[in-house]
């Protein structure tokens, strides 16, 4: 498989700490890569540099090794096709349901101001497309029923099932989501795992944060994992569990 996102020597500080210190990694195409390591690690930071939201000292960030995302802004990296969740929920509470997918279809370049501004044909065509869409997500992430509820009256879990819809609503071809099951209901993701393996079947790369480690080592074909900022090693799930400086590196020596 060809890799979809590559980086190269990725660094960023912040004064004299290095957040990121010279990581190199690629996330092939088709697969779910996960990317763990302690808190501190850099994680969020290296997620911050891809999708825009920092811009990183050195390197450099490419979607399948053409364009360069180095210091491009979050809505052209959205539109080159590279989506992203947060740690913290970031869904709008009183919105409904499937308004919240319509926003966040916002980013997509379907048409002009000046078009919008006119609702000429090629808008409304658009704004239709996307309320199909948006239906057409609700019915596979399971939240139909609740289409038209506030996303304030969700569960945790549910709002959780709602930020990746959004964040699949611009067809992205790689999708980061940064611990999309953190704070869920046990009983709740068992449905998010469902959802991220039928979100592969759909043709969109994953590259997952989180530190629920039984999830990582379930759903990812490749795990890396990076440590005070430098990618301390990189394998099959089975052989990073069995690698001894991961364990150094979460429990510490002893």
């Amino acid at each position: 498989m060809s890799a979809l996102l590559r980086l190269a020597n990725l660094t960023k500080r912040y004064g004299g700490v290095a957040a990121l210190d010279d990581v190199s990694l690629e996330v092939r195409a088709g697969t779910i890569t996960g990317l763990i390591g302690p808190n501190g690690s850099g994680k969020s930071t290296l997620f911050d540099c891809v999708s825009g939201f920092q811009r990183h000292d050195r390197g450099e960030v490419r979607l399948m090794d053409e364009l360069d995302l180095s210091g491009l802004p979050p809505v052209k990296i959205v539109r080159a096709g590279v989506r992203r969740t947060f740690q913290q929920l970031k869904v709008f509470p009183r919105l409904s349901v499937l308004d919240n997918l319509l926003t966040s279809a916002q980013s997509v370049a379907g048409y002009s101001a000046f078009e919008e501004a006119l609702h000429l044909a090629r808008t409304k065509r658009h704004e239709r497309a996307m309320r199909e869409r948006a239906v057409r997500l609700l019915e596979e992430i399971r939240l139909a029923p609740q289409a038209d509820a506030l996303a304030s009256a969700l569960s945790y879990g549910q709002k959780k099932l709602l930020e990746l819809g959004m964040g699949l609503m611009t067809s992205p071809k790689l999708l980061l989501l940064d611990e999309p099951v953190a704070g869920v209901n046990p009983a709740l993701v068992e449905d998010l795992r469902s959802e991220l393996l039928r979100t592969r079947e759909r043709g969109v790369t994953l590259f997952v944060v989180e530190h629920n480690l039984k999830l990582v080592f379930d759903i990812c074909d490749w795990i890396f994992v990076l440590d005070r900022g430098r990618l301390l090693t990189a394998g099959t799930p089975a052989q990073v569990a069995q690698d001894e400086r991961v364990i150094d590196a979460y429990l510490g020596r002893g």
